[in-house]
């Protein structure tokens, strides 16, 4: 670093200066078209010379000037990235192992294929993204469409889940929340489960909606009782409180199907505070992602919503609708994952008993 005399005595830093293509080929005794090609892998270059301009490069600290880029092919190469469902705490979705797997997932697969992402806070305003060169925005589990209208109304695409379906430049990825409750419901039953409770979030989310639609419209199937115990607010605390209502319920529970996210051994510990055995008289399946569930004793099982697959998928089409120029909206469906584990397994239950795991996935449908 130089410095430069500033007013009162005092010096100003001045950034060394920026390392260019020219200085690169000049190192490495190569011209600049072959350094350049080098480093975009193009040209008819032999593996020796290419893995020389490249390591000349590296050690030099080169990188590309990203506005002339900018300014040459008019992209920015800048995805954003918003999770709605915490809008009142902006960042506090990465404390959340669903939301920290999607968000490094959609961020590794976006640099794979030439994107940087752009954090932006739950409930993003019009002027906080405004002026930022977005080429396209992921919006996961919108709860107030408002950043989705916003964007789409500024012709940026937008890859969302299935509330936007038929949205122009609107994209979306999802679970069948439907049949990921009714498959665990009929786990659970066909272990010998007759009052299962439900133990969710308030959240308005378009899975939580549904899995409280599915699993009322199973209970009335079958001339069961709805169980649900929804919690005041999101956290390990309230989450707690919300299984030990459920547990304590006039007419003791035989299954838990706990949906609202959060720490599974602490749905053990409530459950053998209230006087459970897991699974001898309580059957308990946790909508996780947490590897702590498999280490419990019992290790507890979970209906995993495949938060990588999700963002994988996700970034799959916005870089078709990006590069490919297409134009009209696309969907996916990801598969969840059931992992049958000995907490919602009763003992002596056959050949299905004797396997530490099991694990079941939800097919979408074609």
């Amino acid at each position: 670093m130089t410095s430069a005399p500033q007013r009162g005595g005092r010096t100003a830093r001045t950034a060394p200066p920026r390392i260019r293509l020219v200085d690169v080929a000049r190192e490495a005794g190569l011209s600049k078209t072959t350094v350049s090609a080098a480093l975009n892998g193009t040209g008819r270059l032999s593996p020796a010379v290419r893995e020389k301009a490249r390591e000349t490069a590296r050690r030099m600290g080169y990188r590309p000037n990203a506005t002339a880029r900018q300014l040459r092919t008019g992209r920015a190469r800048l995805i954003g990235y918003v999770v709605g469902e915490f809008a009142g705490n902006p960042w506090t979705y990465l404390e959340s192992p669903y939301f920290a797997q999607l968000t490094s997932a959609t961020a590794a697969s976006a640099l794979r294929n030439g994107y940087a992402l752009v954090m932006l806070p739950a409930g993003s305003l019009h002027s906080e993204w405004a002026d930022l060169p977005l080429e396209a925005v992921v919006v996961a589990d919108p709860v107030d469409h408002r950043v989705v209208d916003d964007l789409l109304a500024a012709r940026i695409p937008v890859v969302s889940d299935g509330s936007v379906d038929g949205r122009p430049g609107a994209h979306w990825v999802d679970v069948d929340a439907e049949e990921a409750a009714h498959g665990t419901l009929e786990h659970l039953a066909a272990q010998g489960a007759r009052r299962t409770a439900l133990v969710m979030s308030g959240s308005t989310t378009r899975f939580h909606r549904e899995v409280l639609t599915a699993y009322r419209d199973w209970c009335a199937a079958r001339g069961c009782t709805p169980r649900v115990t929804v919690t005041d607010e999101a956290g390990n605390g309230p989450a707690v409180r919300a299984v030990e209502s459920a547990l304590t319920a006039a007419e003791r529970p035989d299954a838990l199907f706990v949906v609202e996210e959060m720490s599974p051994p602490l749905v053990l510990d409530a459950a053998r505070r209230h006087g459970y055995d897991v699974p001898g008289d309580l059957l308990v399946v946790c909508v996780s992602e947490d590897d702590t569930a498999e280490h419990t004793e019992p290790p507890i099982s979970t209906l995993s919503l495949q938060p990588r697959e999700i963002a994988e998928a996700g970034i799959e089409l916005l870089v078709a609708a990006l590069e490919n120029g297409e134009e009209e909206p696309s969907a996916r469906l990801v598969a969840t994952r059931l992992l049958v584990r000995e907490s919602s397994r009763r003992p002596s239950r056959g050949a299905a008993a004797a396997s530490p795991q099991a694990e079941c996935t939800s097919v979408p449908p074609t």
